[in-house]
């Protein structure tokens, strides 16, 4: 569908309510994909014996928290769990001749 408009023979106010009605139209064309996917995911989910909500609440549980490993002497609530990039203040101890020993917690 390509329909042809032409932009300069409209005033300001009908530029603007014709962008209003594209933004609007826009958002529908949007919420219309999104019910769809939600109903081809709830479909999905139905065609393996689940409920969507099952599958999203068993997602959402199944992150866990780790334990901090380390804390920092001076401010026992900077903690580090030791998994990824050391924060800096470990990394400051551990150049001053710290070990992580004594950082443990």
């Amino acid at each position: 569908m390509s329909q042809s408009i032409d932009l300069t023979a409209m005033t300001l106010s009908e530029l603007q309510a014709l962008q209003k009605q594209v933004a609007r139209q826009i958002e529908t064309y949007e919420a219309q994909r999104v019910q769809k996917a939600l109903a081809a995911a709830t479909e999905a989910a139905k065609e393996h014996g689940f409920a969507l909500k099952e599958l999203l609440d068993a997602a959402a549980t199944g992150k866990r928290t780790v334990a901090a490993k380390y804390a920092d002497p001076d401010d026992p609530s900077r903690t580090w769990t030791g998994r990824g990039r050391k924060p800096a203040w470990v990394q400051a101890r551990l150049e001053k001749g710290a070990s992580l020993d004594d950082l443990a917690i």
